[in-house]
């Protein structure tokens, strides 16, 4: 066998390898991340440095939740912070009956989902027990266990929700309810400590 075809062989069996760890897990039905996100609001935050940014804490911040889609960055302004993104549900979002009834993806650092005829339960419960989550690893542990979270998973993420912010004057600011949608809507979280359950 050519040197060519051995490449190709090997591109291809990492690749397979990549897709067979990282594969959506079956989770049968039932919400599995019952509890909504625990927010503390903070009057002072401290001012952490990071990467050459700023980060200032808004919020104490823990969640529970599904992994209802992950995306991994690398060539954004913004993967210098959060290389990882997680599309979270709880409550009725980490439901598989509920689930089961949408379409789910991520996009450009945006979570979507979608349905036909009728939504599974009310549109404004699918959108404030979800949320996409950009995620900011304190550490390369941290970072390690964020990229091999697998969709499927229940996770529970413990942090600071924040405002990024740079010397040339960008910014990057958390969302602070679960109640918004759209532009500005995520939270950017300062992780501490992930745990897959």
């Amino acid at each position: 066998m050519s040197f060519w075809k051995w490449l190709l062989a090997a591109i291809i069996l990492i690749f397979a390898v990549q897709h067979w760890r990282n594969r959506p897990l079956p989770v049968p039905p039932g919400s599995i991340a019952p509890n909504d996100p625990v927010q503390t609001m903070l009057s002072k935050g401290t001012v952490y440095e990071q990467n050459n940014y700023n980060l200032t804490a808004l919020a104490d911040f823990t969640v529970e939740a599904r992994v209802l889609s992950k995306q991994t960055y690398s060539s954004d302004r913004e993967a210098q912070l959060a290389p990882v993104d997680l599309a979270l549900g709880w409550g009725a979002m980490s439901d598989t009956a509920v689930l089961d009834k949408l379409s789910i993806g991520q996009s450009n650092r945006f979570y979507f989902y979608r349905w036909e005829k009728e939504p599974p339960r009310p549109a404004s419960e699918i959108a404030s027990h979800s949320a996409n989550m950009h995620l900011i690893p304190t550490t390369s542990a941290v970072e390690k266990a964020l990229k091999e979270v697998r969709v499927g998973q229940v996770v529970r993420i413990k942090g600071q929700l924040v405002e990024a912010k740079a010397a040339d004057g960008w910014r990057w600011r958390s969302s602070l309810t679960r109640e918004d949608t759209g532009a500005g809507a995520c939270e950017l979280i300062r992780v501490e400590a992930v745990e897959i359950k």
